[in-house]
């Protein structure tokens, strides 16, 4: 889906569906290099799409878990056999197709930079290619890596089938449940379902609090319809969503959602819920912390390029620190598959006879890699998980006209069409023209590099050289020398002066190349300049025109200028990078620069650190497009904001959130303590770190703790759109177990399991916190009382009356409050339906036709009918203002032209 548009969201995001190829099976043939030996096996896929697995000859199974699966591929981009003689067995028999187009290669990591692969050959090209297809398909599905806690325990049970041997004291080591089993019990495969494991896990870890929860809104152990609808519309509904858009639930609707979860027909005749069909109601679909069109591809794409948070990657070669370590073209392509949209070359001139230029980390032991390889692994991963357009950050100091050729020639080579050269024609480079959107540039590259103007004199093109390539203008040679180590080879506009020499962090300096013909000609809409000021930068009004900040720079822009930041970044594109000193690849925290609108935060990737997690979870949403729309405060011309600002923001509605943690589920193996933190991120007045966590659970129980603790309140959030809820459990030594990043704008109010991921930002399968959310319009303490009469007008009523009463007894004499006393015991109590009947107002029943001959009905008729015929008038008026106004334009141009045409026929 390329735009969507406000209102309600038509889902397009489905469930993982396997194909009958898939779920039968098919035969391959599985090669290992390292062991030089080939197997043939047996590919299928579980029916949900959870794993894949193979059988050898021997019966034995592996499986994979799918979400580990970061790519599939055939054809020219897999793994082939280098030794003649391995491919010689993978070659017999009768086999269709060339080897390479029969090749299945997954890639399987548990980051970025540990990357493996599994070796698999079809007995023909078809084959290959919708095993490939279709196994990429099921592997980035994102409810696959959303599962909401019902399929998260079926795909532990189908795990469990393959680990089990019929033997029920697997399954007791496999839950890590510690119960007394006899030994020889045991249960059949095929009778292991997900019902008879909710049995299994309610007899081993009984759940006392859902018990407490399912008593407080029924009785006699079961919920009625209308109970059932109360409890959904009162916790579980969240109160921020439009309810003619979407209208709180009626019973007719609760009855048929009972019938999917009550599967005793009897209780379902009475038209009651049992707490076991609450208890799956809770950890179903219906109940995801997120809901799935926050997930799916959502958010309006037509906007200019600059109202976009664009997921991006800094060094994007390196894998390791920014000194020493290997750089790897596979990078590239896992940062793109990802969802990254810019990522980073650092190009240097390669000093081999073959003259290829190379990247790496200039002046430091990074090793090198080749530019065209590079450009070929950007051209195969693209488009394969966003369709929306990529940017390339080039930092060239290539001073060699001969290598600086090659990178443009291989640019427009392997990439085609998919290359922007020329301006879409209805956004020509010109002032105050805005940028294309993302919609506008799907499926197209663009080349961020400083563009060279033709020059006056000579001395800008004596950097540029045609020399051997084992000579070198510079006086230290990138790969050789360390004793002059650059700290940071991001061309920093806003440090050069004004020879185009770069200052870094550390002191040291380089120069850029300038950049030749072939590569100035690539460059379009991200042409990188020096900031000199945010005003020179609003009055040259050039939206094509970018600048690169370190973060301290950055950063200090942000204090003494925030609001002329956001203005900037309206327009402009800004790219921020980390600060040099950062050598062990570490990052800064992205919603320092979220906050002030700077679309190009990147970020070291090879670092799966607490800032790099944010900013997955950040671009995981909207279909994990790597492009994030920006508020609307912050896009629109009038509206101005201070990202430090502790009011709220005018337009938007602040949140008050409260988090109350109930109980974990299987959190680790281990017998320790656990406690669960709750943080905060966002503007400054909304971000609360490590100060607010629960106790840590008592007897070392970490499957099942329960909490028994006020709620985390967070009273008021100025801005939700921008805000992330950060929920963590530790070991109480303070070891990490798992968390998970929500935004509050997307989270789901009520009774909710929230699934842990890793330190690694994978999804681990049973962890869970059990927690009650609470989401609300802020309410200044001063407005606290108005609106609890208007939410309650009956408890207000006589809460004043109370009051009355109270004011009277030291006002009125003895004898008057006496009397009073006695008149207040003879009257009767008053029944609670009269104090309802008392604020209501009876409207009496009036007909269409008795409304139609109302005196106050025919003027305001009359009224409309004259407001419509002087906007018709006004709308005519307008129409011919703008068509004489267009003519004259037209005109002048065509005037213009002629001229024009004229003056260059004269000159010729």
């Amino acid at each position: 889906m390329a735009s969507a548009q406000p209102g309600v969201h038509a889902l397009k995001l489905q469930p993982p569906s396997v194909s009958h190829t898939l779920r039968n099976g098919s035969n391959f043939i599985k090669w290992d290099e390292d062991l030089s030996t080939v197997t043939p096996v047996t590919l299928h896929v579980d029916p949900h799409g959870f794993y894949l697995y193979w059988t050898d000859q021997n019966k034995e199974t592996e499986l994979l878990d799918l979400t580990l699966v970061k790519d599939v591929r055939t054809g020219r981009s897999t793994k082939t056999p280098k030794e003649a003689k391995l491919r010689e067995l993978l070659d017999v028999g009768n086999l269709v197709g060339r080897l390479e187009n029969r090749m299945v290669t997954v890639v399987t990591a548990s980051d970025l930079v540990n990357v493996n692969q599994l070796n698999f050959i079809a007995s023909q090209e078809d084959e290959a290619k919708v095993w490939c297809e279709e196994l990429f398909s099921l592997s980035s599905n994102l409810l696959s890596h959303n599962l909401n806690r019902d399929h998260a325990l079926l795909k532990q049970v189908e795990r469990g089938c393959w680990k089990l041997t019929h033997c029920l004291r697997h399954v007791k080591k496999m839950w890590l449940c510690p119960v007394y089993i006899r030994q020889g019990d045991s249960i059949k495969l095929e009778d292991f379902t997900l019902e008879v494991y909710r049995s299994f896990l309610d007899f081993l870890c009984p759940r006392t609090e859902l018990n407490n929860i399912f008593k407080q809104g029924g009785d006699d152990g079961t919920l009625s319809v209308d109970q059932m609808t109360e409890f959904i519309n009162n916790k579980q509904r969240d109160p921020r969503l439009n309810e003619i858009l979407y209208p709180p639930l009626r019973p007719v609707q609760t009855n048929a959602l009972m019938e999917r979860y009550q599967h005793d027909q009897a209780q379902l005749k009475h038209g009651v819920i049992s707490l076991q069909a609450f208890s799956t109601y809770l950890s179903s679909e219906e109940n995801g912390v997120i809901p799935p069109e926050k997930l799916d591809q959502s958010e309006d794409m037509s906007f200019p390029l600059s109202h976009y948070f664009i997921n991006s990657s800094h060094n994007t070669y390196l894998t390791a620190g920014q000194l020493a370590g290997s750089s790897s073209v596979e990078m590239y392509r896992q940062v793109l598959l990802a969802g990254c949209r810019c990522v980073e070359l650092d190009v240097w001139k390669g000093r081999t006879a073959e003259e290829e230029p190379v990247i790496t980390h200039g002046f430091t032991m990074t090793s090198e890699i080749c530019f065209k390889e590079v450009i070929e692994a950007i051209a195969e991963c693209a488009f394969k998980t966003s369709p929306f357009p990529v940017i390339l950050s080039f930092e060239n100091h290539v001073d060699s006209l001969k290598q600086q050729a090659k990178m443009a020639e291989y640019c427009q080579s392997i990439f085609g069409e998919a290359l922007l050269i020329d301006p879409l024609d209805k956004y020509p480079l010109e002032s105050g023209v805005p940028l294309p959107s993302p919609q506008e540039l799907m499926g197209k590259i663009l080349i961020k590099n400083k563009k060279s103007h033709k020059p006056s004199n000579n001395t800008d093109t004596k950097r540029l050289t045609d020399q051997p390539a084992n000579q070198s203008n510079d006086p230290v040679s990138p790969s050789n020398n360390t004793g002059e180590m650059e700290a940071e080879s991001e061309e920093d506009d806003d440090d050069e002066d004004d020879d185009g020499k770069k200052v870094s962090g550390d002191g040291s300096a380089e120069r850029e190349a300038v950049a030749t013909e072939e590569m100035s000609t690539l460059v379009n809409y991200v042409q990188p300049t020096k900031f000199n000021s945010f005003e020179a930068s609003k009055k040259a009004a050039r939206c094509y025109h970018m600048s690169s900040f370190v973060e301290t720079k950055a950063l200090e822009h942000l204090t003494k200028s925030p609001v002329e930041f956001v203005e900037y970044n309206k327009s402009q594109l800004s790219r921020i990078y980390p600060k040099g000193t950062r050598v062990d690849s570490s990052n800064f925290m992205p919603q320092l620069f979220w906050n002030a609108g700077c679309q190009l935060v990147a970020l070291n990737y090879q670092t799966i650190d607490l800032s790099t997690q944010l900013n997955l979870f950040m671009f995981e949403y909207n279909g994990r497009s790597g492009y994030r729309l920006k508020p609307e405060f912050m896009r629109r011309p009038d509206k101005h904001f201070d990202p430090f600002t502790e009011n709220t923001v005018d337009g938007i509605v602040a949140n008050t959130l409260s988090v109350k943690v109930i109980s974990g589920q299987f959190l680790t193996e281990r017998r320790v303590g656990v406690y669960v933190e709750v943080e905060m991120f966002g503007l400054p007045a909304d971000t609360r770190r490590k100060a607010l966590k629960t106790k840590t659970s008592q007897n070392n129980n970490a499957i099942n703790p329960v909490w028994d603790e006020e709620p985390i309140v967070f009273k008021k959030v100025i801005l939700p759109t921008l805000a992330s809820l950060r929920i963590a459990a530790f070991e109480e030594g303070g070891k990490f177990i798992g968390h998970r990043i929500i935004p509050v704008s997307a989270i789901r109010p009520g009774y909710r399991y929230i699934g842990l991921r890793n330190e690694k930002n994978q999804s681990l399968i049973l962890p869970a916190v059990f927690v009650y959310i609470v989401v609300k319009d802020y309410v200044p303490d001063t407005f606290a009382d108005v609106i609890e009469a208007l939410s309650n007008p009956i408890r207000y009523v006589n809460l004043l009356e109370q009051r009355s009463k109270q004011l009277a007894a030291l006002t009125l004499d003895d004898v008057e409050e006496d009397t009073q006393t006695e008149v207040d015991a003879a009257k009767p109590a008053a029944k609670s339906e009269d104090l309802v009947l008392s604020v209501l107002i009876d409207v009496p029943v009036c007909s269409i036709e008795n409304l139609q001959q109302s005196k106050v009905y025919q003027k305001d008729q009359r009224r409309q009918f004259k407001e419509l015929k002087e906007l018709v008038r006004r709308h005519q008026k307008k129409t011919s203002e703008l068509l004489r106004d267009f003519n004259n334009k037209y005109k002048k141009m065509a005037r213009q032209c002629s001229k024009s045409r004229y003056t260059h026929i004269r000159c010729n």
